[in-house]
């Protein structure tokens, strides 16, 4: 992300130590027309370059593991199904069973997403993503084994109960290590993870439907068993991998009572590449341990509730495309094979990809525009959505939903970004933590209305020219209220939004009354950098 420097001399103005309080350094030095201490922007670039390097492929790893887990149910419908060894005729199941299932999982999250964060905060981060990463995989291993429906009902509750707080927990995560600004880009590399993986195990589901028969297990059997496998052994080498969150400069971590069973992951930054994050990030060194006081304040914030209308639209949007993809491919033309289902259902994340590495970078540039950036994003969805549902050719139809994953891709990165933003400076970590995992668990009721009450679990809407045509219009109609909540809470904010951290000192207090440490990333996020500077970088 491009930054702009504060003063004649190119450096920005670190305002929490004063002069002589740190070795003088190639990084660190005095300014005297500023009057303070200064560091280097490209030193600093540097450093979060590197926490890049150690975090963004762990995060990308586990995140396509556990998204293919959890989404092979979708293409399990309709793999070798000329054999008679598709899902549903597996298990004995009738589409709305199926539709409960898939349902079912997001039950779970929306139920353990918030405890899931609450005991990430308390705990170590990264013992508590290794352990979420373990549990899917057994689960996923465990998926090969299904027999009935009651089996299927039951690990997809297992799943989710497993899988919560993954998605929320890795976005609390990156503000451990990089300021709410510096986010948006990031989620968006990491969440690249899930589109490729439904791009992947759409192509790699071809290779497990020749796998059919082998060894007495069917394709979608042998899918199951082997992703399970890989995501444990990954979910184990997350100890060694991810890193713990930072300490202050001399501080020695407390190896006592359950750490010391527990193996020690090798620190993010060490030496100056450590004190120059600490003098740029100080707000995460000194966290203070939360209350219920502190979550109560949390939960009643108006903010949180334009979220999280906006994740129900887009999430819900986009889980369904994902579960029933392939369904919707197959509506419109019905003489497709099941391997050519599962190899155009891979373009669709595709341009979901292509759109994240787009979009996010640019939100993160211009982060007082999130709202913007998210309504253009939903805008393509419905544009997508009206062209699947309306236009006479098939070709036409499937290139609406080529737009669809286009539009689908940085909504979601968005909205988790978003909240960072706003509830940190509000309610520093708690804030984060219960914050995400709220705007997560809640917006997916979403997703539970489009896997459980639209498309195979709306045994009429199959029927006609146009199937799935009122399915496809309920999901605009939520689409529809994403974006009303974007705008609301723009307008909202304007008048009742967090202080300009120009007002502050070095620190203040929050109308919640906690501390809010302005450090050196604080200062550069309020340099407001519109629209009108697009082209322009200084």
């Amino acid at each position: 992300m491009a930054t702009e420097p504060i003063g004649k001399s190119g450096y920005y103005e670190e305002p929490s130590i004063a002069v002589g309080e740190r070795p003088k350094t190639a990084s660190f030095r005095h300014d005297p027309e500023l009057g303070a201490d200064v560091v280097d922007i490209a030193r600093i670039e540097a450093v979060y370059k590197k926490l890049d390097r150690r975090i963004i492929p762990a995060f990308w790893v586990l995140y396509f593991l556990c998204s293919a887990i959890r989404s092979n149910v979708g293409l399990a419908q309709t793999m070798n199904t000329k054999q008679g060894h598709d899902l549903a005729s597996e298990l004995n199941l009738t589409p709305k069973q199926v539709s409960t299932g898939l349902a079912l999982f997001y039950v779970c999250y929306v139920l353990f997403d918030l405890p899931s964060n609450l005991v990430m905060s308390k705990l170590s981060p990264h013992v508590w993503m290794s352990r979420i990463v373990v549990g899917v995989g057994i689960i996923g291993t465990c998926l090969t084994a299904m027999k009935a429906a009651w089996s299927f009902y039951l690990l997809r509750l297992l799943l989710g109960i497993v899988i919560a707080g993954m998605w929320p927990g890795m976005s609390y995560y990156l503000t451990l290590f990089y300021p709410p600004s510096r986010t948006g880009k990031r989620i968006g590399h990491y969440f690249t993870a899930a589109q490729v993986s439904a791009a992947v195990v759409g192509l790699v589901s071809a290779g497990f439907q020749e796998m059919d028969g082998l060894q007495g297990l069917t394709g979608f059997q042998w899918m199951f068993l082997l992703y399970g496998l890989v995501g444990i052994v990954v979910g184990v080498s997350l100890l060694w991998w991810l890193p713990d969150r930072p300490l202050p400069p001399g501080e020695v971590r407390n190896q006592n009572g359950w750490r010391k069973w527990i193996p020690q992951s090798k620190p993010a930054l060490t030496g100056e590449d450590a004190r120059i994050h600490y003098e740029d990030l100080t707000r995460v060194y000194h966290r203070s341990a939360w209350n219920m006081k502190d979550l109560w304040h949390v939960v009643i914030d108006w903010r949180l509730w334009p979220l999280v209308i906006m994740y129900f639209g887009v999430v819900g949007v986009g889980i369904g495309t994902q579960s029933y993809g392939t369904v919707i491919i197959r509506g419109i033309n019905p003489d497709l094979t099941s391997i050519q289902l599962s190899l155009l259902f891979a373009p669709i994340w595709i341009m979901d990809l292509i759109a994240i590495l787009l979009v996010t970078p640019l939100s993160d540039r211009f982060h007082h525009h999130r709202a913007l950036f998210f309504s253009i994003a939903v805008l393509f969805q419905i544009a997508g959505l009206l062209i699947t549902t309306f236009a006479s050719d098939g070709w036409a139809r499937y290139g609406g939903l080529l737009i669809v994953g286009f539009g689908l891709g940085p909504t979601v990165p968005i909205t988790m970004t978003w909240t960072n933003e706003i509830f940190q400076p509000r309610h520093g970590e708690v804030g984060v933590a219960a914050a995400s995992a709220l705007v997560s668990g809640l917006g997916n009721l979403g997703s539970i209305l489009t896997t459980y009450a639209l498309y195979t679990g709306w045994p009429e809407d199959a029927k006609g020219k146009h199937k799935y045509r009122k399915s496809n219009l309920v999901m605009i109609g939520i689409l529809c209220g994403s974006i009303l909540a974007a705008g609301t809470m723009v307008v909202l904010l304007r008048f009742f939004g967090t202080p300009s951290a120009k007002k502050f000192s070095s620190s203040t207090s929050t109308s919640e009354g906690e501390g809010v440490v302005i450090d050196g990333a604080a200062r550069r996020e309020v340099q407001q950098r519109g629209l009108g500077r697009l082209w322009v970088r200084r």
